[in-house]
Order: structure tokens, then C-alpha cells, then sequence
């Protein structure tokens, strides 16, 4: 969805929130539970979200998809800002434009971004494991280089290792079924290996 609804787009922006889960501030009511002993005897509390309990990656991002809602059209996500020209402004202008709305929004919320991770005005980004840009999605180059530099595998299980990283690059193959059929069966427990 993500991915969908950056089509069309020519520039695009990436924007970290530092130390994320640092910036939810904890219930009242649920600071005592995070108490912690020191060595010295002392308690220490955790006045907001820790890194670890396994629910804070959901709370986190329920908290910024809402804090984001309103620019859903640009902003699908709290990481992500995509922008085409548009109302005979420029591509740039309304990028710009679309950045002060998240930055106002954010601001508002008191969240704050790691302007060392933060990617501006670019022609292309990393997204969700690939690359996006004008002209489409396409694979990251660092994945593809992997999957060209493994060894040759000899037994079921270093092949089945190897389709499930080759596995990252059907939905930028046609008919990627296909190509690995005969790979797959050599997965069976009566294929023979050379």
C-alpha cells in the first residue's frame, strides 16, 4: 500500500523520529511497573516507552499513523513523504509545501527527527526493502549482489537458505515461478545431487 500509493510521485523525502519509543510518554498508572532495581538499591523508572516490550512497536507506529492521518494523501506513513507537481505548482513547490504540513504536524506532537537519518528532496529512496523513484520500484543493489556472490549450495537445506533470500526477487521477475521450478525440486527428499 505503502509502495501504491507513491506512484506518479518525482520527489520524495525520508524522515526519521529519533529514539522513537523515547518520545510516548508512559501512563501514569504504568510508570511503577517499569520500576527497576540498581545495584546501589534504588529504583528507576521509566517515565516513557522503553525499547523492548514487545508491544511498543505497535504503539509507536498507531501513535504516529495518527498524528499523520490528516496527510495520508502524502504522507502514507510517518517515514514517508512523496509529492508530484500539481494546481500548476512545481513537483518541488508542493514537496516543500507537503514537508512544512509534516513538520507543522510534528511539531504540534512534540516529535522530533534525526536530521542525520533524514533524506530531503531526493529523486529516489529506499523503501521497505527496495527503491523507489519515478520511473517505478526497483531492487536494492546490495540485496541483488548478495544473492549473486553465494556460494554454490550443495545439500537441500543451503538451498532452500538460498531461494528464500532469491525469494525477495519475484515480484521483479516475470515468471520467477518458473525460473526456480527446477531448483525446487531438488528440495525433495529423493532428488539427487551431483
Amino acid at each position: 500500500m505503502v509502495l501504491d500509493s507513491m506512484s506518479g510521485s518525482v520527489i520524495y523525502s525520508v524522515i526519521d523520529l529519533t529514539d522513537g519509543f523515547y518520545q510516548i510518554l508512559m501512563r501514569e498508572s504504568d510508570i511503577p511497573l517499569t520500576a527497576v532495581s540498581t545495584p546501589s538499591g534504588m529504583l528507576w523508572e521509566w517515565l516513557v516507552i522503553p525499547q523492548g516490550p514487545k508491544n511498543a512497536p505497535a504503539m509507536f507506529n498507531r501513535m504516529v499513523s495518527h498524528v499523520v492521518r490528516p496527510l495520508r494523501d502524502f504522507a502514507p506513513s510517518y517515514i514517508f513523504v512523496h509529492s508530484r507537481a500539481e494546481g500548476g505548482l512545481s513537483a518541488v513547490d508542493v514537496h516543500v509545501r507537503h514537508l512544512r504540513q509534516v513538520f507543522q504536524v510534528t511539531r504540534e506532537h512534540k516529535l522530533y527527527a534525526n536530521l542525520k537519518k533524514c533524506v530531503f528532496c531526493a529523486p529516489e529512496i529506499p523503501v521497505l526493502g527496495c527503491y523507489v523513484s519515478k520511473n517505478g520500484v526497483r531492487a536494492d543493489p546490495e540485496k541483488i549482489s548478495s544473492i549473486c556472490s553465494w556460494p554454490t549450495t550443495t545439500s537441500p537445506t543451503e538451498l532452500r537458505r538460498w531461494l528464500g533470500l532469491v525469494n525477495y526477487l519475484h515480484k521483479y521477475t516475470k515468471d520467477y515461478a518458473g525460473l526456480i521450478q527446477r531448483l525446487s525440486s531438488l528440495m525433495k527428499k529423493d532428488a539427487t545431487w551431483l
